[in-house]
């Protein structure tokens, strides 16, 4: 009896270990645009490709459904998600407002320590390859993080649960996404370092407002991609 319950712990812990590995690898590859967005998904497809039964797989797809990364369509079944031009504005709303708080906070609460772990996390991005080329800025997730990082330093558990929780995966998959914008690298990189020095001279109010502007640029970016993309989608007048 005993050994039947040591192998059926045994298969239960297996199974949750297959579920965060595939989960992992899945999310990374929609977060990287790997696989692309509004892609229909297959469990079959996914189960051969990460060798993993589906019950382990099925158990990652509802977890990257609680990321917003997976939305259920109707009779279609499980679609990486692909936001339209007034979702990510609505996202980018959003991500303005509470960074921007969590910014301020993070000027009146962040240790000395941590302040400098920020900085070096900076020079970790600078060091960067793709940015050292000018075609993309650093993108690795948690602590690697300037955003993440000033999140957790806000000290706010509310704030931590929506934007380094159930939003943190969505808004990265599109930071990715429009992080080659030229220029752009060197402009966030720039308006990053400002942040920090607000930050380290305690001084919350301009911390929120260079958090909320270098968000609201951000926005810009995005809007100015759209219109590019609609514009090259038009056919000139007299082209069919």
């Amino acid at each position: 009896m005993l050994e039947s319950i040591e192998t059926a712990a045994i298969a239960q812990v297996d199974s949750e270990t297959l579920s965060e590995n595939v989960f992992r690898r899945i999310q990374a590859a929609i977060v990287k645009g790997e696989i692309a967005p509004g892609s229909k998904i297959s469990e079959p497809e996914l189960a051969r490709t990460y060798g993993i039964s589906r019950g382990p797989l099925r158990e990652a797809i509802h977890r990257l459904e609680g990321q917003r990364l997976l939305v259920r369509v109707p009779h279609v079944g499980a679609r990486v998600v692909s936001l339209s031009h007034a979702e990510l504005v609505e996202l980018y709303e959003i991500r303005e407002s509470l960074e921007g708080m969590a910014c301020r906070l993070a000027a009146e609460r962040m240790t000395a320590q941590e302040v400098d772990d920020l900085r070096r996390v900076l020079e970790t991005h600078e060091r960067d390859t793709a940015f050292q080329a000018g075609v993309g800025y650093y993108q690795q997730e948690g602590d690697f993080d300037f955003h993440y990082r000033i999140i957790q330093g806000a000290r706010n558990s509310t704030l931590t649960q929506m934007l380094c929780g159930e939003l943190y995966q969505l808004v990265r998959m599109y930071r990715i996404q429009f992080s080659t914008t030229p220029n752009r690298p060197r402009q966030a990189f720039t308006e990053h370092h400002r942040i920090l020095d607000a930050i380290a001279d305690r001084d919350g109010e301009l911390a929120e407002l260079l958090m909320r502007r270098h968000i609201g640029a951000s926005k810009r970016n995005i809007e100015q991609r759209y219109q590019e993309q609609r514009h090259q989608a038009t056919p000139a007048r007299g082209e069919q």
